[in-house]
């Protein structure tokens, strides 16, 4: 009898020691190949095939025969997370099951620059996110997703101030703007609008300026005094005549000189036909560029106009009179230059 009960016991510690090293080599060794992070994406809506797709064609997985026991030991596949996941060198299956299983993403940078209207915006970001251009385009097309913010159509694209910004991969477009708009009003703290009712303008009205002020300057240390001039002109009823706002109301910003007939084109952006700021900024306005408005320099400048070595810097003029005689050589550079549109 002992010798049986001895038996059975080295049988069972075999058995035992088989099933750990079994579960070891399953669950516990490493299983990836890479030497260096991987990241994937998996979409909303994926299934675990799906999932085990995109590992196989990232190159991730030693043994997907082994991910995939893993996986069922553990009860994961019946509902796959979507995100952006990193993949480290040295992770086992358990590691990677258990980042997949409870959704635990790695945040992607989201960059935009340069931006001048809602559907620049949402070709830029939909590249860079899971949502797509065209979901992004809807959605800012909707005045209804953000009129109770205090936006409309026009004015919205004051809300994305340019810059990098840490998301989850996974966000629709919703909780997209609703994370720019937590970002634009962390910008506008009580010293800015504070700023901003010095100037009698509201935070909406400082972007629709810094986004003109953005376009004019090509040297950012100009644009302090450009916002000056627009600030003189609004103050004593001067038209901001401005002419990124006449590009904006013809739709081409490919032009490189003004002409009349562009300057007669019925629009509220054409800031030489109308008096005042127009609806809605002409771009994403940047943080230079509003810090630029709210910091204005104060002086007796109501004129500029680029200067004609192409230095991208302007000369600034208190009379018509000597504006006209800056912008009668600019003219002439672009002649010689052959410029005419």
């Amino acid at each position: 009898m002992k010798k049986i009960f001895l038996s059975l016991f080295y049988i069972i510690l075999a058995a035992g020691f088989t099933v750990t090293v079994f579960l070891w080599i399953i669950l516990l060794r490493e299983n990836v190949k890479a030497d260096t992070d991987v990241r994937i994406y998996v979409p909303t809506g994926s299934s675990f095939e799906d999932l085990t797709d995109t590992l196989r064609s990232a190159g991730v997985l030693r043994s997907e025969r082994n991910f995939i026991i893993t996986s069922r030991l553990k009860s994961y596949g019946r509902s796959v997370k979507p995100g952006s996941f990193i993949i480290e060198p040295g992770m086992s299956n358990n590691n990677i099951v258990n980042i997949l299983r409870s959704g635990r993403q790695a945040a992607v940078n989201v960059t935009f620059n340069n931006i001048r209207t809602i559907e620049e915006l949402a070709g830029k970001i939909g590249g860079q996110i899971e949502a797509d251009s065209a979901t992004l385009s809807a959605f800012l097309a909707d005045e209804n997703n953000y009129l109770a913010d205090g936006f409309d159509r026009r004015t919205v694209i004051a809300v994305f101030i340019p810059d990098t910004y840490q998301l989850y991969w996974s966000v629709d477009a919703m909780a997209f703007y609703r994370r720019m708009l937590k970002e634009y009003r962390t910008f506008w703290n009580e010293d800015r609008k504070v700023a901003a009712k010095t100037l009698d303008l509201t935070p909406t009205e400082v972007s629709v300026l810094a986004s003109i002020v953005d376009e004019e300057a090509s040297k950012a240390d100009e644009k302090p005094r450009i916002a000056g001039v627009y600030i003189n002109r609004l103050r004593q009823g001067i038209p901001l005549q401005a002419d990124p706002t006449v590009k904006f109301a013809v739709n081409d910003f490919t032009l490189r000189r003004i002409l009349n007939k562009h300057l007669e084109v019925d629009s509220p952006y054409n800031t030489y036909k109308f008096r005042g700021l127009p609806p809605g900024p002409i771009r994403c306005p940047s943080r230079s560029g509003l810090e630029a408005v709210l910091n204005a320099e104060k002086h007796e400048f109501l004129y500029f106009v680029a200067k004609h070595d192409a230095s991208g810097y302007h000369h600034f003029s208190r009379t018509l009179a000597e504006h006209n005689r800056y912008a009668a050589a600019y003219r002439r550079e672009l002649n010689r230059r052959r410029i005419y549109r």
